[in-house]
């Protein structure tokens, strides 16, 4: 494919995934599936929820065709990560319209996982654990990280900023490094179908995405990064997904220390504190955006470095999410602790 021609498909993704989107709010509010706000919440009005209907069904669509137009071996592994990720959208769906118990969907997460490892390239990662414990281990990853997505679909913009960040780094990672098969085109693919979204999740957000969205966009992420991990690119997988790891795994631990249920609802993420203490969710997401770009740097600064400059680049990335983290988490002078 030219690239005067990739740009202009990927130009028209991110029209249809935005006129997709218009479509599904009005359709979710004719429907009145609406988020509304309690005590958790960092919305104040009734807000339709749902907007992930489009965001995958365009994403999965384009997936889809691409691979069947360009990917030369018909369906393969990517069909069964595709129909997984279709599974986990029906279930979530069915979630946010219904409400399911926590086992059914925790089944179902575990399951995607599964699919999607054992259509994995390759023999897994290269030179760590043997078969038969990496394999479990990567489904509980898998299936941890697209709940930590969902987990961090907040406030509004944040899941927009982040989501490009990791599948726009992920394809010009795999671009970098040479690797074969579809993860550049996937990575961009998602990127500019969150692109088309973001507008109407903005602040002040007209749609959410929904655990429709979150939770499937999750499962696609960590097919990304697994991708990348798997051609050896363990450091840049590690670092695009970094601030989602480093918020999400300091709530839950703040919440052990507590004595809390870490599955119920919470408001001790990072970007939290910072709603609370007055910051607009804007400027949260602007920020966390400006954080990511300098992460996506530094997993391209991995590239073809030894293990030593990779953990170094891993190191550095971890410095530049404390601060952050730091920025988020910090008390305005006076207010109460």
């Amino acid at each position: 494919m030219s690239p005067g021609l990739a740009v202009a498909l990927l130009a028209a993704l991110v029209g249809l995934a935005w006129l997709a989107t218009a479509g599904a709010l009005r359709w979710l509010r004719h429907r009145q599936v609406l988020d509304m706000p309690n005590h958790r919440s960092s919305h104040h009005l009734p807000t339709p929820r749902g907007g992930g209907l489009a965001v995958i069904g365009v994403g999965l669509a384009a997936l889809l065709a691409h691979h069947l137009t360009w990917g030369g071996d018909g369906l393969g592994q990517v069909g069964w990560v595709l129909a997984a990720a279709l599974l986990l959208a029906g279930v979530s769906w069915l979630d946010d319209i219904r409400g399911l118990p926590a086992v059914p969907r925790l089944i179902a997460h575990l399951a995607a996982a599964g699919i999607g490892v054992a259509a994995l390239p390759g023999e897994g990662l290269p030179g760590l654990l043997p078969g038969w414990i990496e394999a479990p281990l990567l489904v509980v990853a898998w299936a941890g990280f697209l709940n930590v997505v969902n987990f961090m679909d907040g406030i509004d913009g944040i899941t927009g900023v982040e989501g490009i960040a990791i599948a726009a780094g992920a394809a010009v990672v795999g671009w970098q490094a040479a690797l074969p098969g579809d993860l550049a085109a996937a990575g961009l693919i998602v990127a500019c179908v969150l692109l088309g979204f973001l507008p109407w999740n903005w602040h002040r957000a007209k749609l959410f995405l929904g655990d429709v969205g979150s939770i499937p966009l999750g499962y696609l992420l960590g097919w990304l990064l697994l991708l990348l991990a798997v051609k050896g690119q363990w450091a840049a997988a590690l670092i695009l997904p970094l601030y989602y790891l480093v918020d999400g795994g300091q709530a839950i631990l703040t919440r052990l220390m507590k004595g809390e249920n870490i599955l119920t609802p919470h408001r001790r993420h990072a970007y939290q504190k910072a709603v609370d203490a007055g910051w607009p969710h804007d400027r949260v997401a602007a920020l966390i955006g400006v954080v990511n770009l300098a992460l996506v740097a530094l997993a391209l600064g991995s590239v073809g470095a030894d293990p030593a400059g990779q953990g170094l680049a891993l190191l550095a990335a971890l410095g530049v999410v404390g601060v952050l983290i730091w920025l988020l988490a910090g008390r305005r002078p006076g207010e109460a602790a």
